[in-house]
């Protein structure tokens, strides 16, 4: 199967499915970068949002850089993440299935191009350190500092040697340190504390325009202990190439644009933050580890590749959404032995990770529960509301979501509310105040709504597919303004409808009514003209 060997090969074929836009006016990172880039995410239908190429690239100082800055290139849209795959669009899932049930291992190479200029010892800082690329500020006037919003973090449990890729923000605090935001339960903090009860820092590289596969795997929240390497090479149908780093024992992409090795100091931590998040706030400031730089290793004039986040949607929510779907898919459908599973939809306008809804055929009463139960196992962060509705809703669209909310559930039989939860930058969880210790202090919690038929129902009140075939051919034969049909669009049966119901309503298309007329009146109930007490 053909699979992307850098992000160059990616960026050539986004633009050959015309998804690129070149910008090559000077343009500010600091003040106009991303301000440009985010007018797609509030301008635009989904469907017409790119990745972004910005050629000339200066910053407050009016300094120049040589590399370049490519922005939303993962997941623009949901057509853009398909391209980061090889794959359409309705592929994405099976994609994402097959890649954690076939992971495929790396392969340790000698050396690679992510090496073609080192600097480290005393040559670290000669070409400015951090300072060497362009990072932008994400959130201007009010974002405290540029921020590495791409940073794909590579760690090893500290036990196990299993490798992690995890995408955290980075705040540049010097020239050769970095702030770290990983909070509790994600893996990345999971080896920081595990390397401070040993009393040693956490060796980490962050990796800056690998292949797609990668920033698409340290974005999803795979299993904590899967080697995401693997999969990240089960992604992409061929074995990602590692190249071991220069001065910690941990091996990165190869054909990665930057790689920045270092150590997290388990003995310390600095205030970092505030930031723009992903919950369409500002993440106020939290005292987080920091990562000190030991060698900076990158291409010739490389691309510095950054993620479009902040206020949803963005670049961020349709990553994480787009991974979530297909994560829980696999994982309530194949793991969690639900055969009934259609499909599991997470909502982009809330962050791709807060309003989940499960389209599922119900195979026995509890199945739906069964649903819900998983899905609130795997990750205590995510699904804060998770809906479970029949195969006749469309989980896109929250019109037909809210009828089944509406006529399909009673809230005190079908609603659950379950505790324990990790609020992540949920600012509806605790005062900004206590973030710092929200995670001990204020445990979350999410609402779990079995919004699916108990019963037979009547069938859907509107007309049957035949007629609205014809009608939809006739609109379109008179010019009409073309049609997008939203579910349902025509009537069909839920099962309680008998065979005299299906008779009545033939006699009716036959212009035969008066008989069924005729009938009732036959069957006519009389009253009793002196009704008892009571009665």
């Amino acid at each position: 199967m053909a699979y992307y060997r850098d992000l160059r090969d990616h960026v050539a074929a986004l633009e050959a499915h015309q998804k690129l836009v070149r910008i090559k006016r000077p343009i500010n990172k600091d003040t106009e970068l991303y301000p440009l880039v985010r007018w797609q995410f509030r301008g635009l239908p989904e469907e017409k949002r790119k990745a972004f190429l910005f050629e000339n690239v200066t910053d407050v100082t009016e300094k120049h850089y040589r590399s370049s800055v490519l922005l939303a290139c993962h997941a623009a849209s949901r057509e853009v993440y398909a391209i980061s795959l090889m794959c359409q669009p309705a592929e994405i899932a099976d994609r994402w299935a097959r890649a954690q049930l076939s992971p495929l291992e790396p392969e340790i190479v000698r050396s690679g191009p992510v090496q073609e200029e080192i600097h480290l010892g005393p040559n670290l800082l000669e070409h400015g350190g951090i300072e060497e690329f362009p990072v932008p500020i994400v959130t201007p006037g009010f974002d405290n500092a540029p921020y590495f919003s791409a940073a794909n973090f590579m760690t090893k449990d500290p036990d196990t040697g299993a490798r992690n890729i995890g995408n955290y923000r980075a705040m540049v605090k010097s020239r050769d340190r970095l702030g770290v935001c990983s909070e509790p339960p994600q893996h990345l903090r999971v080896h920081w504390e595990r390397c401070k009860a040993r009393g040693v820092p956490l060796p980490a590289a962050i990796v800056i325009g690998a292949s797609p596969n990668i920033g698409l795997t340290a974005t999803a929240k795979l299993p904590y202990g899967k080697d995401e390497v693997a999969v990240a090479g089960g992604l992409s149908g061929s074995a990602v190439q590692l190249v071991k780093c220069q001065t910690i024992d941990l091996e990165v992409p190869a054909t990665a644009e930057i790689v920045i090795e270092g150590l997290i100091p388990t003995d310390s931590l600095e205030r970092e933050a505030p930031f723009g998040e992903f919950s369409g706030f500002m993440g106020m400031e939290k005292i987080s580890p920091y990562f000190n730089v030991t060698c900076i290793c990158h291409r010739h004039n490389p691309i510095y590749n950054a993620f479009m986040g902040e206020f949803p949607p963005s670049e961020a929510t349709k990553l994480r959404q787009l991974s979530n779907e297909a994560i829980y898919y696999k994982f309530l459908k194949h793991d969690c032995n639900i055969p009934g599973i259609l499909g599991v939809t997470f909502l982009e306008s809330c962050a791709g990770l807060s309003y989940t809804i499960i389209r599922m055929r119900k195979s026995h009463p509890s199945a739906a529960w069964q649903a819900l139960n998983g899905c609130a196992a795997l990750n205590p962060q995510y699904g804060k509301i998770t809906i479970v509705v029949d195969d006749d809703i469309d989980p896109e669209d929250q019109d037909s979501v809210n009828w089944a909310l509406t006529f399909r559930m009673q809230p005190e039989r079908d609603v659950k509310i379950i505790s324990g939860r990790v609020p992540m930058l949920d600012p509806s969880g605790f005062p900004p105040t206590e973030q710092d210790f929200a995670y001990y202090s204020h445990p979350g919690s999410a609402i779990l709504i079995d919004a699916t038929r108990k019963w037979d129902y009547p069938p859907v009140s509107l007309p049957r597919k035949d007629f609205m075939e014809k009608a939809k051919k006739i609109w379109e034969e008179e010019g009409l303004p073309t049609l997008t049909p939203r579910t349902p669009w025509f009537g069909y049966s839920l099962g309680f409808w008998s065979d005299q119901n299906q008779a009545e309503a033939e006699l009716a298309l036959r212009g035969a009514h008066y008989e069924t007329g005729e009938k009732l009146a036959r069957e006519r109930i009389k009253l009793d003209a002196n009704p008892g007490p009571g009665q």
